[in-house]
């Protein structure tokens, strides 16, 4: 049987990896919503309680974190709104038994208002700050955002791994195939443009809005996707709806963000093959994971006929969207 990736990582195993780093937990711990990596809010004895990470092995190297973190911890010593890891014992990242784990403060917050302008607006110029510190130096360790890695690559290994039924196979592998045209034209058009370090998985659900307190507004959290890409990558996913309404969440956000840094019109044609390349890497991603339990038990729809069906529809739609002018912001 193969081994789980968090198979040792027990209660007891959580609280000695705290007190290696010279922490002295008070055995208060509860899990939080995270499945590529394993995240617990824990006490600590006199002390605010901290959240810790433990790092799905075999995912990234240590000097790829170590990068992810010098990169979080530049941009809190900028006052940009981030949680950085704390350092303890001279160290941001630390190993335990078979497992590498990092601290963090606990921070509250409720998910952004997305509908509110001036929400986005917001978001838009703390995004900027942090792609104008992004754009100073490149990583070296963790991978560019680009075709081959979250297109080409996760398209292969699920023809080579029978995640797809066998009725299935040849319209989805036809219709990934015309997908990933599109997603080339895409590219195309959009020609030369900057490859930053950004948050790379900047959603609602990475960001935590508070209303009080020191710095109230947004906190950019969980740097975990953290890569060289367009900026591009770290605006798309706030914006939803109806064509028109993604360009006035594109106008309110970029009406903040580029009072701090320049924004490429070019980029706007990649939004839709980012999108593509992000569905096709998210089955791709489940089914990497499908042998740890906390897969099957989140997404129960995932490798049925239907989830298949509509993954085609959705590549379907998707053709369609690249070959559409790029959103222009209002």
């Amino acid at each position: 049987m193969p081994t789980l990736p968090f198979e040792s990582l027990t209660p007891h195993l959580i609280l000695d990896a705290l007190e290696s780093v010279g922490l002295q937990p008070d055995g208060r711990m509860q899990g939080l919503n995270s499945y590529e990596n394993r995240v617990y809010q824990v006490g600590i004895e006199d002390a605010p309680m901290l959240v810790v990470k433990f790092y799905r092995p075999q995912r990234w190297s240590d000097e790829a974190i170590a990068e992810e973190h010098a990169f979080v911890v530049e941009l809190a010593e900028r006052e940009i709104p981030v949680v950085p890891p704390l350092a303890l014992r001279g160290a941001t990242l630390h190993h335990y038994e078979d497992l590498r784990f990092a601290l963090f403060p606990r921070v509250g917050g409720r998910a952004p208002e997305l509908s509110d302008p001036a929400t986005l607006e917001w978001m838009g110029r703390f995004i900027g700050r942090i792609h104008a510190v992004g754009a100073l130096k490149p990583y070296y360790a963790r991978p560019v955002l680009d075709i081959a890695r979250f297109g080409e690559e996760p398209r292969d290994w699920l023809l080579a791994h029978d995640f797809i039924p066998s009725d299935l196979l040849p319209a989805w592998a036809s219709t990934v195939a015309q997908a990933l045209d599109g997603v080339h034209r895409c590219f195309d058009r959009a020609g030369d443009f900057a490859q930053i370090r950004l948050h790379g998985d900047c959603h609602g659900g990475n960001v935590l809005w508070t209303e009080s307190g020191q710095s109230p507004g947004p906190q950019f959290v969980d740097f975990d996707d953290s890569r060289m890409g367009p900026a591009v990558q770290d605006l798309w996913m706030l914006m939803s709806g109806s064509r028109e309404d993604m360009s006035r969440q594109l106008g309110d956000v970029l009406a903040g963000y580029e009072d701090f840094h320049d924004f490429s019109p070019r980029e706007l044609h990649l939004v839709e093959a980012l999108r593509t390349l992000r569905l096709i890497h998210y089955s791709a991603w489940i089914a990497r994971r499908w042998d740890d339990p906390a897969f099957p038990a989140a997404f129960p729809w995932f490798n049925t006929q239907r989830y298949w069906q509509d993954r085609i529809l959705e590549l379907r739609e998707q053709i369609a969207l690249m070959d559409e002018p790029p959103l222009w912001s209002v």
